[in-house]
């Protein structure tokens, strides 16, 4: 009996292990977007070195109906990303190369997708 219950947690343990998820990776390097603050100036945001692949909901513009989207984002990572025109990765979306020159302020974007495919 007493060898039944130490198979059956054995292989409860195991199964445990087994069906946990692997943990997050990152991407190497920095994302950065620029956005309209509450005071009305430009301000800068980087993301150093951002979980991979995942998307990402930019806070400063959640809300479409009370904030402007982000703008020129650069892509100075090793993965391709995904920038999105909506939040949660919805919307129209572009796509960057790793390690890229900053896109130009008419690119707008209020969420971002990084990949796990590196470049």
């Amino acid at each position: 009996m007493r060898l039944r219950h130490t198979a059956a947690a054995a292989l409860g343990a195991l199964a445990l292990v087994c069906t946990q998820s692997a943990s997050a990776s990152a991407a190497t390097g920095d994302f950065s977007y620029k956005f309209v603050g509450l005071d009305g100036h430009p301000q800068s945001i980087t993301l150093h070195d951002p979980e991979s692949p995942a998307c990402i909901t930019l806070p400063e513009t959640v809300d479409p109906d009370s904030s402007e989207p982000a703008f020129a984002p650069h892509n100075d990572t090793d993965t391709w990303v995904m920038v999105f025109s909506e939040p949660d990765c919805t919307g129209d979306s572009w796509t960057l190369r790793p390690h890229g020159t900053a896109a130009t302020d008419r690119l707008t974007l209020r969420s971002v997708y990084l990949t796990d495919r590196t470049g």
